[in-house]
């Protein structure tokens, strides 16, 4: 039987995939733990089909007793909605008086903030590798904002929730925090996210719109063609000028120089998806395009590059 067949089947009283996800894991031991979140730990384990997956194991709380919070139930709720080769697929769940986890499929690269700050993996990321990993976020998140309805805002774009497998495809994951748009427009939450990539005005009115995301991308594009986080930078060009940042920078100075320079035509996609990036960082939320348009944007011009370069 293949995985997929054996999760879509497979419940919390599925005893025996339970037992084998335990036994994989040796109970959770830390030898197997491939991440740490806000809300749970991240396992690597081989089944006994043979298969490898991701299990993201919830916190316990203090009392020992595993904690079943929204976190849990709003991300197994989005993913089991969610049809998208840019977003992490969802395997099955367990919810269970010892321990509560989500199964996921695994990426054998892992997350995009380890790789861009190993320097011997950030070389092998390579410019057409980061433009393709900015353009997959990019229609992952075109899809939860225009094709799912009610629409969804992830609310914790990073580095740590891109994940990349062997062939560096992109997933977007970690929906513990995401949010259906309701109709009525009352989306006013406790703030979420990761610090560098929180919009502004989700700090200080704590309503969630889908231009949060469009600034966390934003943050997220500039981190990949720097090769780290762009606060330092994203500050001073923003706090030393009115003009807006794009027209404030030679573009090329800020790409990460632990690459080898790119070749001119190749160049000219980075500078256009940068200054895509900076129009999501605009302050005011209105301003910012919608993800739809970026998405749209960056695949006419990569399409364009690609077949020049051919």
């Amino acid at each position: 039987m293949h995985i997929e067949d054996l999760f879509c089947i497979w419940n919390y009283d599925g005893r025996i995939v339970y037992e084998d996800i335990i036994k994989s894991t040796d109970n959770f031991s830390d030898e197997h733990c491939i991440g740490i979140g806000g809300y749970g730990r991240v396992y690597k384990a081989e089944l006994s089909t043979g298969q490898i997956v991701a299990i993201k194991k919830l916190h316990a709380s203090e009392d020992g007793v595993q904690t079943r919070s929204k976190v849990f139930k709003d991300e197994i709720f989005a993913l089991s909605e969610i049809r998208h080769h840019n977003i992490v697929r969802l395997y099955g769940f367990c919810s269970h008086a010892q321990h509560s986890f989500i199964i996921f499929e695994y990426l054998e690269r892992g997350s995009l903030f380890k790789i861009l700050r190993d320097p011997e993996e950030a070389m092998k990321l390579d410019w057409i590798k980061r433009v393709n990993t900015v353009k997959g976020v990019a229609n992952a998140i075109s899809y939860l904002h225009h094709d799912c309805s009610p629409p969804i805002v992830h609310r914790d774009i990073s580095s740590n929730n891109v994940l990349l497998d062997h062939e560096y495809a992109v997933c977007v994951s970690d929906f513990g925090t995401a949010r259906l748009l309701k109709p009525d427009s009352s989306n006013w939450t406790a703030v979420a996210g990761t610090y560098g990539y929180v919009a502004p005005e989700h700090a200080y009115t704590m309503r969630v719109t889908e231009k949060c995301d469009v600034y966390s991308f934003g943050v997220l594009a500039l981190e990949v063609l720097m090769g780290k986080h762009p606060a330092e930078f994203i500050s001073s060009l923003t706090s030393s000028s009115t003009l807006p940042i794009s027209q404030n920078v030679n573009l090329i100075e800020i790409l990460d120089d632990r690459l080898l320079p790119p070749t001119f035509q190749v160049a000219q996609e980075l500078i256009s998806a940068a200054k895509l990036a900076f129009t999501c960082l605009d302050a005011s939320p209105e301003s910012r395009p919608t993800m739809k348009y970026i998405s749209q944007e960056l695949s006419k011009h990569w399409s364009l590059a690609m077949k020049s370069l051919k």
